[in-house]
This record gives C-alpha cells, sequence and structure tokens, in this order.
C-alpha cells in the first residue's frame, strides 16, 4: 500500500496535478492511503473523481482541515458521503468501520482535529486559516472555539475507539490513518515537536489518550499510525507496541510518503 498525505494539489495547476496524479496511476501498488489536504472545499469532489478513474485499485481516505476550506464541515462531509456511495475505488474510513487487508491486518481511520487540548490553549497567539475559512469556526472566542474543537476530537476518538476494539479482536496488526498527530510526540514540525503555541492546533489529544489505554491493555496486538498535518516527518513508539509515523510535506511538491507491506 502507498501512503500520501498532505498533497494540497490545488497548489499545482491543472496540468501538474495531472502529471502528479498520472504518475501515481502507474506505481506499482495494490491499493492507495490518503490521509488527508488532498485540495479544498471547491476542489476536493474533483480531485477524487480523477483519483477514482485513475487510480484503477482501491484508494482508501480521510480528510484533512484544508479540505473543509471555503466550507463547512458539515456540508464537505455531506458532499464526501454522498459521492463515495457511488465511486468506484473509493473508500473514506470515516463511516467504513475496519477494512480487512490480509488475514492479519486491518485498517481503520479518521480525519480527527487539533481538539485545543494541548499546549497554549487560552494563551497561543495562533491564528489558523482553519478560523477564517471553515464556516463552524469563523468569528468565535478562543473559549467558544476551544469547545468545538474539544467536541471534534471526542467524536473522532469514540469513531476509531470503536473500530479500534473491533479490529484488535480479529486482527494482529492495525493500521490506523488519521490527519493530526495524536501524540505531542508526533506533532513534529521543521524537525523538533511543536511548541506549545501550535500544540492545541497539532495535536488531538483525546485520540491519543484513546489509543494508548487501548494499546496499553493489549500487548500482543500491534498499531501503527499513519497522520500527517503538521508538514514535518517523524516516527515515534508511544508503547512497544504503538508506533506513530508523520508525513512530511511542502506546498506545491507532493511526495509519496512511503509504502506499507501489509502481508
Amino acid at each position: 500500500m502507498v501512503w500520501l498525505t498532505d498533497l494540497h494539489l490545488n497548489f499545482l495547476s491543472r496540468a501538474g496535478s495531472d502529471a502528479f496524479l498520472h504518475r501515481l496511476s502507474g506505481v506499482d501498488a495494490d491499493a492507495f492511503l490518503l490521509g488527508g489536504d488532498t485540495g479544498e472545499a471547491g476542489s476536493l469532489l474533483d480531485y477524487l473523481r480523477r483519483l477514482d478513474t485513475l487510480a484503477d485499485r482501491p484508494v482508501f481516505f480521510v480528510l484533512g482541515n484544508h479540505d473543509f476550506y471555503g466550507g463547512s464541515i458539515s456540508s464537505v462531509n455531506a458532499a464526501v458521503t454522498l459521492f463515495v456511495s457511488a465511486a468506484e475505488n473509493l473508500t473514506w474510513l470515516n463511516t467504513a468501520g475496519v477494512v480487512r487487508l490480509a488475514e492479519q491486518t486491518a485498517l481503520i481511520g479518521h480525519g480527527s482535529w487539533g481538539d485545543a487540548r494541548l499546549g497554549n490553549v487560552r494563551s497561543s497567539p495562533v491564528e489558523l486559516n482553519d478560523f477564517r475559512h471553515i464556516s463552524e469556526l469563523q468569528g468565535l472566542s478562543i473559549k467558544q472555539r476551544a469547545k468545538i474543537l474539544n467536541a471534534l476530537g471526542d467524536e473522532a476518538a469514540t469513531c476509531l475507539g470503536q473500530s479500534l476494539l473491533q479490529a484488535l479482536e480479529s486482527f494482529q496488526r492495525v493500521i490506523l490513518l488519521a490527519h493530526v498527530p495524536p501524540f505531542r510526540e508526533a506533532a513534529v514540525h521543521e524537525g523538533q515537536p511543536s511548541g506549545d503555541d501550535w500544540l492545541p492546533y497539532f495535536c488531538c489529544h483525546a485520540v491519543g489518550e484513546m489509543l494508548r489505554s487501548t494499546m496499553s491493555r493489549r500487548p500482543d496486538r500491534h498499531l501503527t499510525v499513519l497522520c500527517g498535518h503538521t508538514h514535518g516527518a517523524g516516527r515515534c513508539f508511544v508503547l512497544p507496541n504503538l508506533e506513530v509515523r508523520t508525513g512530511g510535506a511542502e506546498y506545491g511538491r507532493p511526495e509519496i510518503q512511503g509504502v506499507l507491506d501489509c502481508r
């Protein structure tokens, strides 16, 4: 399986995005994992449509915060749900539950959100473009914004928690595709863990706490988390059986993050 994240195809010309997608169509792989921030609200479905056509094999994906820019969380989620129902190769992991990849390996996923629970939540000067370009986050006080982000983090943790427990019952190894890193150690930017001003929006603490608790009770199972969002490549072991890989990215230069053998 080929892992991709933070492609930001909207930073490319039409010819540039076509060239990258055609390059993917020639990659020797059984499936693709797409970890969010593929485009923006106005372009997302077009990129997914082109991937569906060109890939000619399964594409498992989650959404990232940029995928909602110029729209709302509710409207983009509704549009993606409808679009995927008619797509041939696309699977949105938010709604897919547990996907069997091999006899001992399963896939689960959810984009999740920076849930404003770690770092300088009240005093951070950081103003993400999320707060200007996603309708649910516009024009809010810090307290109002944190309440919404808390709820989005809790929603992701609940969804993933249910899928993870189900997967661990039947599979030795689980791969979790996310957009936002679930741990401080994995929120890597420019080679270093994110500072406390950025951390509220670069880590989904609710998901991380759920993963740590669940996997500490299942030392006989292994979980690999694939995430992105911070544009800094990294790898860490939160527990001996809980590995997190963070994808690096640069605007205008989409790349393959890695290849996973899921046998």
